[in-house]
């Protein structure tokens, strides 16, 4: 009996560890996915929200923008905190500080404390979403880490799906006559779930309080980003007069001061040797390039199809489902393919978006805002195929050169330059679309069009200079 009795024990506690994990497994995935259903909910949702509470382009600008310029400019110190800190409490107090936010959000009366709640949700946003990667990477084993490199994929692109057409389907419900609101409201649930699950589940840690963050690097990259963002909405939006040209020049100042402290300081942001590699640095230029044109691409696409083709919101999500079924597709394929064509897959992703966007572009020219959504569902599937292949590589590709004790900082600036990227890009594409919207919003896509694929062609040098293959570990 006592030399059975061991087999049993182990095997009960085998499997206790293994529910365990895919426990906090489903946390971290929960906490991703809030991050990216709202980070596109406002794809669909802006134009009604700005017109209730009578936002104009302004609020239209900054709905998505103020969210991403929060995460992006904060992600990088969020790890950092949770290093030093403890993983598990910079973890609950991002989700408890998102969650708030959200409700700030969903029941704001104006567009400033609107725009104030994105900012709080996407900075609480950063606080969160490094630690669910950190905790995992500590407590999981090498097996169950493969696992669960192989859901992320996967349910990022549900999210990404989901958010745009959850957000379509309440506002055309309005739930409780709300309107938009519970597109924010239904955080609450989530957040809640996400709270008790993390109080249960996440095991505790005391961090390493000798772990040093670099606040002077992050005051001046996020002066840097507001300045340009803030230049660029305000410019746009009411007349390049000495206000936003100042802000633009502030931030070009700033971002010359950060870059800088980056080879000053002693515990950088970045890592000088990072931006001297030249294969990273031109994955960072290319990801911030391609990032930024196809998210405000996306935009003004979803703007167009409600303004323009006079689509409801509901109806509008679902007309952008071919662009995400394509980036699902491609980044799916692109994950057994990267290994044997390496940056090859950028080159032809950043061709096929070349090739959708232009096809894209010959419809608008020829039928102008008299498209019939039906239309736009093949041209938008092959531009989502395309963005598929670049978001599914740029990335991995990048990491191909760098030293493998530089694989968390440069993984961690490539996170923050997408969030960042998706900021700008949303902010300067759309300051386009509505500068040229004064002769017709068929004019304006064009326009819009027209910048998203030179900006596209512009980049294809830089993808030369990538490595040429992703780390041999590079696999989830």
């Amino acid at each position: 009996m006592t030399a059975t009795t061991p087999t049993p024990t182990r095997s009960a506690g085998t499997s206790a560890s293994t529910r365990l994990m895919w426990a906090i497994l489903g946390l971290v995935l929960l906490a991703d996915a809030l991050d990216m259903i709202d980070s596109t909910v406002t794809n669909i949702a802006a134009p009604t929200i700005s017109a209730d509470l009578h936002g104009g382009e302004g609020l239209i600008k900054w709905l998505g923008s103020s969210y991403m310029l929060a995460m992006g400019v904060l992600l990088v110190v969020g790890g950092r905190l949770g290093d030093k800190f403890g993983q598990r409490r910079m973890f609950l107090i991002g989700m408890g500080g998102f969650t708030l936010a959200s409700a700030v959000a969903g029941f704001s009366p104006d567009p400033a404390l609107l725009i104030v709640a994105r900012v709080v949700q996407g900075a609480f946003g950063a606080l969160m979403i490094p630690q669910g990667m950190a905790i995992m990477t500590k407590t999981f084993s090498r097996d169950m880490l493969g696992k669960a490199f192989a859901f992320f994929g996967p349910l990022l692109g549900i999210a990404s799906v989901g958010g745009p057409i959850l957000a379509g389907f309440i506002i055309d419900a309005d739930l409780f006559g709300l309107s938009w609101r519970p597109v924010f409201l239904i955080n609450l649930i989530l957040g809640a779930i996400g709270l008790t699950l993390a109080f249960r589940l996440l095991p505790r840690d005391d961090g390493d309080r000798t772990v040093v963050v670099d606040g002077r690097g992050s005051a001046l990259l996020g002066l840097t980003m507001f300045g340009l963002l803030f230049g660029l909405v305000e410019g746009s939006t009411n007349g390049w007069t000495a206000a936003p040209i100042a802000s633009l020049a502030v931030g070009l100042a700033a971002f010359a001061a950060f870059a800088r402290r980056q080879t000053t300081a002693s515990d950088p942001l970045l890592k000088p040797s990072l931006l001297r590699n030249r294969g990273f640095g031109s994955g960072l230029v290319v990801g911030l390039v391609v990032f930024a044109s196809t998210s405000g691409l996306i935009y003004v696409l979803s703007l167009f199809i409600q303004e323009g083709l006079h689509a409801s919101p509901r109806t509008a999500s679902l007309a952008l489902l071919p662009l995400t079924l394509g980036i699902i597709v491609a980044a799916g394929a692109c994950m057994a393919l990267i290994k044997k064509l390496g940056r090859t897959l950028i080159f032809a992703g950043i061709a096929v978006v070349l090739a959708g966007g232009g096809w894209l572009l010959a419809l608008v020219v020829h039928s102008g805002t008299g498209l019939g959504l039906w239309t736009l569902a093949a041209p938008v599937f092959v531009t989502g195929l395309g963005m598929g292949a670049c978001y599914g590589t740029i990335f991995d590709i990048a990491l191909g050169d760098i030293d493998p004790d530089e694989a968390g900082s440069a993984s961690g600036s490539l996170s923050a330059i997408q969030q960042l990227a998706s900021g700008i890009g949303s902010a300067a594409v759309t300051s386009v679309f509505f500068t040229t919207a004064g002769a017709g919003l068929g004019h304006a896509m064009t326009i819009s069009l027209i910048v998203v694929l030179a900006l596209g062609a512009a980049c294809l040098p830089a993808v030369a200079l990538m490595p040429r293959r992703a780390p041999e570990e590079t696999g989830h």
